[in-house]
């Protein structure tokens, strides 16, 4: 019953108009969807992109996070700024002997 609509509705539309102006449809169609500057590929090449940039945009927030969460750390002693530096630098204080372990 609804393939009898269907088919029903589909020739009343394509009646309504000559075989150029559906040819002239047809031919927009595809120049929009598949020729243009905004075709499909671009628009799913596009999508790809910003999905990679969202993922990079969260990997940097959550580094700014960490490297606000070290700044603050810093501030608050001396000891801090002493403990980075013998961790990261290898600095020591006079007298001691450091050992590195790989």
């Amino acid at each position: 019953m609804k393939m009898g609509v269907f088919k029903k509705w589909g020739k009343s539309v394509i009646g309504r108009f000559s075989k150029v102006q559906l040819l002239s449809i047809g031919i927009i169609v595809v120049i929009a969807f598949f020729i243009g500057d905004s075709n499909v590929f671009n628009r799913f090449n596009n999508e790809m992109k910003i999905s990679e940039l969202n993922k990079q945009i969260k990997y940097y927030r959550e580094e700014t996070q960490k490297n606000k969460e070290k700044l603050t750390e810093f501030y608050s002693g001396k000891e801090n700024i002493e403990k980075f530096a013998r961790e990261n630098y290898l600095m020591k204080k006079p007298g001691e002997d450091v050992f590195i372990i790989e």
